[in-house]
């Protein structure tokens, strides 16, 4: 039987899930404003703490709206930056789970390709993309299977931004190593990069290749 405070938590859980299922776009950002103020840098205890062990039900909202609104969302990257914290939540393997399942790398990797989208929000896709990999050589090869490397080096070759260029770069960096099945398909991808018309581009390119060889 749960306790009264218990009964308080999932209900104030209950409440918020409901304000965010009726709220409207400016509204939605205020909520995700506030969750990435309170909640950057939390574990995976510490979340399902802050959610009556119900914050899998926020990021599947999270996905469910990412899926809906990511070609045009003028939220998108206050939604991706809010993933992210479930996504880096140590001890989360789980929220990463529960991402993929609906398909997160596909997503994330379209963006890259959206020309109309800006490149602060592709950036933050990087850095989902970044996480993902991070998590072991079974997740670097999901994004390689996904055409990522392909993604990734297009971007690298037409990014305007020089942070967003030198992320794409330790992400590439990152899928050549301990990847032995794609580590092929990544020096190609970085070969093909030396030919763009961006010399960051090309020179990041080449430092990466220079590590790989």
């Amino acid at each position: 039987m749960t306790s009264v405070k218990e009964q308080e938590a999932i209900r104030k859980l209950l409440v918020f899930l409901q304000e965010w299922d009726s709220a409207h776009k400016v509204a939605r950002r205020r909520i995700l404003d506030n969750f990435i103020k309170s909640n950057d840098g939390k574990t995976e205890p510490e979340l399902e703490l802050e959610f009556s062990q119900g914050a899998s039900l926020f990021l599947a909202r999270l996905t469910a709206w990412l899926r809906m609104t990511y070609t045009y969302s003028t939220c998108l990257n206050k939604l991706l930056k809010s993933i992210g914290i479930f996504l880096s939540a140590a001890s989360g393997r789980r929220y990463l789970i529960e991402f993929l399942e609906i398909g997160g790398v596909l997503i994330l990797l379209e963006i890259l390709g959206l020309n109309h989208l800006k490149e602060e929000d592709k950036r933050e896709s990087v850095k989902l993309l970044q996480l993902v990999a991070d998590a072991g050589r079974k997740y670097k090869e999901l994004i390689c299977e996904s055409y990522g490397v392909q993604a990734l080096a297009k971007f690298l070759a037409t990014s305007s931004s020089a942070e967003a260029q030198e992320d794409v770069q330790v992400l590439l960096d990152s899928l050549g190593r301990g990847n032995p099945k794609y580590q092929n398909q990544v020096y190609k991808g970085l070969v093909a990069v030396l030919a763009c018309a961006s010399p960051r581009a090309q020179q990041l390119a080449l430092q990466t290749l220079r590590v790989m060889q």
